[in-house]
């Protein structure tokens, strides 16, 4: 499938619910998800059925998202459903891993063997400052667990915010030479509940590099939003993921199904193409006209030009 300007469509990220256990600053509200009905969730049929059309659209991967996807609790079956769909290659989830310790063997044999868990500190009190309500400590038995049933790559996304974690670059990013993990630092995004956080709180990604001189450049296999290096004798790698100052939207092959059945032509756009009840031809049409609505590039992004989502991250599923 391709959209507008000839890109090659062929990854669905699926938000299987707007709930999370966790109010991360940047991402919920404090009394939790804001404008939505999170009743109305899609059901797991509902979610196989337009992951199917999109697989028959030419959807290969597919990454299971939230929210939080592991406090749904069908989680794991719906999981193996998604997998089962002929034509999907590859499938992964995102999840703040602090549910993770007791479903880690339970989703890898339901097929998730690539996963990214949330890592935006290794302090405790400033983790649980970020998230309001998490531990620190059951986010690592999260990583852990990740590890030990065989994932691989496990990829800790770390949202790097100044003021709060820059003075942790390098020990985060040293986390790959202690585990076989990727430790991947994300620009921080105008979006949704990030109104509060200064100028100063959006760091570049070139801030990590610079920190971090001894990185040397490191290839990706296929595809990949971030720019990768590697700490000598490192185990695993870093990445940059710059949305803001030097995007890579040319290179964007994605889709993102909402939680409560919208189609998301582009992250940092308003737009959107309800598919919740469609079937058939109608619901191939409509993903294939919602990969024709995406934009060549998203709207400016910096500390006073926001994003055009109407969303908050954790409505969006990243």
């Amino acid at each position: 499938m391709k959209d507008g300007f000839g890109r090659t469509i062929e990854y669905l990220r699926i938000s299987v619910t707007d709930a999370c256990n966790l109010r991360c600053r940047y991402c919920m509200p404090e009394e939790g998800p804001s404008g939505c009905n999170c009743k109305m969730n899609l059901s797991a049929d509902e979610i196989v059925e337009i992951a199917s059309a999109a697989s028959r659209l030419g959807m290969k991967k597919l990454r299971i998202t939230g929210g939080e996807p592991l406090v749904r609790r069908d989680i794991v079956e719906l999981t193996r459903r998604l997998g089962e769909i002929p034509g999907v290659e590859d499938m992964s989830m995102t999840t703040n891993g602090t549910l993770l310790k007791s479903l880690a063997r339970e989703l890898y044999d339901a097929g998730i063997h690539r996963i990214n868990i949330s890592l935006d500190t290794l302090d405790d009190e400033k983790y649980r400052s970020m998230t309001r309500t998490g531990k620190l400590a059951d986010a690592l038995s999260g990583i852990e667990a990740a590890i030990e049933v065989g994932m691989s790559p496990v990829k800790l996304n770390c949202v790097l915010i100044g003021g709060f974690n820059s003075d942790e670059v390098e020990s985060l990013a040293r986390l790959t030479q202690k585990m076989p993990v990727d430790v991947r630092f994300i620009e921080l995004m105008p979006i949704g509940d990030t109104a509060h956080f200064g100028a100063d709180a959006y760091l570049p990604g070139s801030f990590v590099t610079d920190r971090l001189p001894e990185l040397v450049p490191a290839e990706a296999e296929g595809k990949s939003v971030a720019r990768l290096y590697r700490l000598p004798g490192a185990l695993g790698r870093v990445g940059i993921i710059s949305p803001l100052s030097n995007h890579f939207c040319s290179e964007c092959n994605r889709l993102r199904l909402t939680a409560d059945g919208c189609i998301k032509p582009c992250l940092h756009s308003a737009e959107e193409i309800s598919v919740r009840g469609l079937h058939g031809k109608a619901l191939e049409d409509a993903i294939a006209e919602a990969a024709l609505h995406k934009p060549k590039m998203h709207v400016e992004l910096s500390a006073t030009e926001r994003s055009k989502s109407k969303r908050s991250m954790n409505r969006i599923g990243g």
